[in-house]
């Protein structure tokens, strides 16, 4: 694509061209983002078009071979989740003086925190949506790392993570505890061991998470080394299954797998650990009116 001189002012059009190029990178393509969008293919693909034009950039690639971002369509892409979530921010700014709640809450979550009986953030989110009837939610399911860095460039309003370091950019506040254990699947050696030695569990395959974590740290403090590195606890959940892997998962997800038998809990008093769960949210600029709505949702269920 032919070169164009640096972009200048945003236009609305840009915006728009904006959100359809956002929608069309989360779908993986344009056929299906044809039904988030509800606008045709053919019309997708000219705004597309058009936004490449305005950028002077190629940002995917599109044909017989399927749909990728390049790698400027990723920067893009990035850039466009910041611009997006500030301008949210100015709307949500706005409708605070308008004494009016409107505009979307982004929010971003670690995996698998649904079945733990201590977690309410549905509660919360009942809260919340009966008091802002007019806010729609956006849900994230990401790793550790990620949802840090998305609350710290403004991508998130609000992430919740397991506790494991502090940054001075952001805030925090408890929520809810999960409990940690070693699981090994049904035809793995120890699945039949009445007792477990520390010695036999570090001779294991591990399977544990590549990102900086309570995960990484035990297993770390413990000596487990890695055989296998995973970004989300359901990979775990694979490797423990196919019985040649042991790894830690929450007590509460793993229960319906050890009552069908599949998995068993290695008993040993060093392996496991507990996890405290905690909002975060940007230290600056302060919250909108929005955010403090859902935080203060999101402290009370918890108390």
């Amino acid at each position: 694509m032919k070169q164009k001189a640096l972009l200048g002012q945003l236009a609305d059009t840009d915006i728009r061209l904006l959100r359809v190029f956002k929608v069309v990178a989360e779908s993986g393509g344009v056929t299906a983002a044809e039904l988030e969008l509800n606008i045709g293919r053919s019309t997708i693909s000219r705004h597309l078009k058009d936004l490449e034009q305005r950028l002077g950039l190629t940002l995917c690639r599109r044909g017989r071979s399927g749909f990728a971002l390049t790698m400027e369509g990723r920067k893009v892409y990035q850039s466009a989740l910041r611009t997006l979530g500030s301008l949210d921010e100015f709307r949500a700014d706005v409708n605070d003086l308008k004494q009016h709640l409107s505009g979307t809450l982004t929010l971003a979550l670690f995996d698998k925190t649904a079945t733990n009986q201590a977690c309410r953030l549905s509660d919360a989110i009942a809260k919340f949506t009966d008091a802002a009837p007019d806010v729609s939610i956006e849900i994230y399911v990401e790793p550790l790392n990620e949802i840090e860095r998305g609350v710290i460039e403004g991508r998130f309003h609000c992430g919740v993570i397991p506790r494991h370091r502090a940054s001075a950019s952001l805030s925090y506040a408890p929520l809810f505890e999960e409990r940690m254990h070693l699981y090994c699947g049904a035809s793995h050696p120890l699945y039949s061991s009445t007792t477990w030695s520390t010695e036999a569990i570090l001779q294991c395959r591990y399977a544990g998470l590549g990102y900086h974590s309570p995960n990484m740290e035990e297993a770390r403090k413990l000596g487990l080394q890695r055989a296998a590195t995973v970004y989300d606890q359901e990979a775990i959940l694979h490797l423990l299954l196919s019985g040649r892997y042991i790894g830690y998962l929450p007590d509460h997800y793993a229960e319906s797998q050890v009552v069908a038998g599949r998995l068993r809990r290695i008993e040993h008093a060093d392996f496991n650990y507990q996890c405290q769960f905690e909002a975060i949210w940007r230290l600056s600029p302060k919250p909108a009116r929005l955010l403090n709505l859902f935080l203060t949702c999101l402290q009370r269920v918890h108390e």
